[in-house]
């Protein structure tokens, strides 16, 4: 069983109040859980109006497909205009390897 997980840091565009923050957050949060069926969440920079933190989790049963699927939420973050991603954390675990 491989687990791979990915840590993005943003930084929000035109955003004054954690109410507008939730509204650019929550629909990246939907549409990666949707599109990639990984689980993910806010998990970071909660109390921050102009940063976030998401966390997304995906397991599978081979090394190159979880690395597919992290790559490809990756990319659709940062192609949203609306943020800047700062920084994306990765990691691969196999089960395996204890």
């Amino acid at each position: 069983m491989i687990t791979g997980t990915l840590r993005l840091d943003l930084l929000l565009g035109d955003v004054h109040s954690l109410k507008e923050k939730r509204s650019v957050v929550r629909p990246i949060v939907a549409e990666l859980a949707r599109r990639h069926a990984v689980s993910v969440a806010e998990t970071g920079a909660l109390d921050l109006h102009r940063r976030a933190e998401i966390g997304v989790a995906v397991v599978s049963g081979d090394h190159t497909h979880c690395r597919d699927v992290l790559d490809a939420c990756e990319r659709r973050v940062a192609a949203r205009p609306e943020i800047d991603l700062l920084a994306a954390h990765r990691r691969v675990y196999d089960s395996n390897d204890d």
